[in-house]
């Protein structure tokens, strides 16, 4: 059984990456419309994102919040729609964090670095 004390950190923890998250969506979306109104291709477009280190931490803030913010949820539901609680339920949420953190830190890695 989860204390109240990790209930409340879990809790923090997906509001807090949920703003993350909602900021980092709005800024994503700017750069898309900015992209396409400009007409760039996806090389162009590469070619400004290698060696950037503003957009390598941009999206990699990105992909922390996600590897916080979904395992979180996912938890959630797993809880209350499986009734499925205890040690492996946090392993698999733990799992599925992490996979989620590296997938995406090497999207981050290929887009900025190559």
């Amino acid at each position: 059984m989860t204390t109240p004390a990790t209930q409340a950190k879990l809790w923090y923890a997906q509001r807090i990456s949920a703003m993350v998250l909602a900021a980092c969506a709005v800024l994503h979306l700017a750069i898309i419309v900015y992209a396409t109104r400009r007409g760039l291709t996806g090389a162009e477009i590469l070619a400004r994102t290698r060696g950037n280190a503003g957009f390598a931490a941009f999206y990699a803030a990105f992909v922390i919040a996600c590897a916080i913010h979904a395992p979180i949820g996912l938890r959630a539901v797993a809880q209350e729609w499986l009734s499925w609680r205890g040690g492996a339920l946090d392993a698999a949420c733990a799992a599925f964090a992490l996979m989620v953190l590296l997938t995406g830190l090497r999207a981050v890695w290929a887009v900025t670095v190559g």
